[in-house]
């Protein structure tokens, strides 16, 4: 024993407590843990890392509601696929966010436009064509307007007529007349559409010589407004 003691010093002992403990933890290491033993409250804080997960280990049921935020998903990761019918409201959507490439053709339906919401600056020139107008409407309307005039040819008649002629297809929707040389008593008599049957494919003038004269040479003009009824 006097012995033992005369060669014990600090450095031994610290050396064998050393060697005792190394020898304990190795012994603890080598037992087996038991399913149910490692509680939440043995895990420290961060400890279980993203190597560390199983893949498609974290299910939804393991999701905290609400739990998923913007910052956690990556960019593109939700598809069209994976979003809800009717799930994207108006009131998802920023403003000015759907734009013209993003709508579907015949997408937009005369139930999704409100009333008068049309106006005639968003209506392009020359696109409304006669089959979209309504047909009692249509037949009111003035088409294909041109004009026409007729010079009398009875230069020594003291009564002259002429009669301006509408293309054909075309009626008379007005007319008048023109007296043109030496006017002296020459008066006009008359200025009307020309008819045949229901039909007024022209406009016709009259003038007549009054007085005793001299009279000197003078024509009448008819002319006539003309379009497609």
């Amino acid at each position: 024993m006097n012995l033992v003691k005369k060669h014990l010093t600090v450095a031994n002992v610290l050396s064998l407590t050393a060697l005792f403990v190394a020898l304990a933890g190795s012994a603890y290491a080598a037992v087996k843990i038991g399913p149910g033993q490692v509680k939440s409250t043995n895990l420290a804080k961060e400890a279980v890392t993203n190597p560390k997960l199983k893949k498609e280990a974290v299910t939804s049921g393991k999701i905290k509601n609400n739990g998923i935020n913007a910052v956690d998903l990556g960019t593109g990761s939700v598809i069209n696929s994976k979003l809800k019918n009717g799930a994207v409201t108006s009131n998802k959507l920023g403003a000015e966010s759907v734009w013209n490439s993003k709508i579907a053709k015949k997408a937009i339906t005369s139930a999704k436009i409100g009333e008068e919401a049309v106006t005639a600056g968003k209506i392009g020139k020359e696109s409304i064509s006669a089959a979209k107008i309504q047909a009692s409407l249509y037949n009111q309307l003035v088409r294909n307007v041109t004009y026409v005039n007729s010079v009398s040819v009875n230069p020594n008649e003291p009564t002259k007529t002429a009669t301006a002629l509408c293309p054909a297809g075309k009626e008379a929707i007005s007319g008048g007349v023109r007296l043109e040389g030496e006017l002296k008593e020459v008066a006009v008599t008359g200025s009307s559409p020309y008819s045949v049957g229901s039909a007024r494919p022209g406009w016709s003038a009259f003038a007549h010589e009054s007085g005793s004269g001299p009279y000197g040479d003078w024509s009448i003009i008819a002319f006539a407004v003309c379009a497609e009824l």
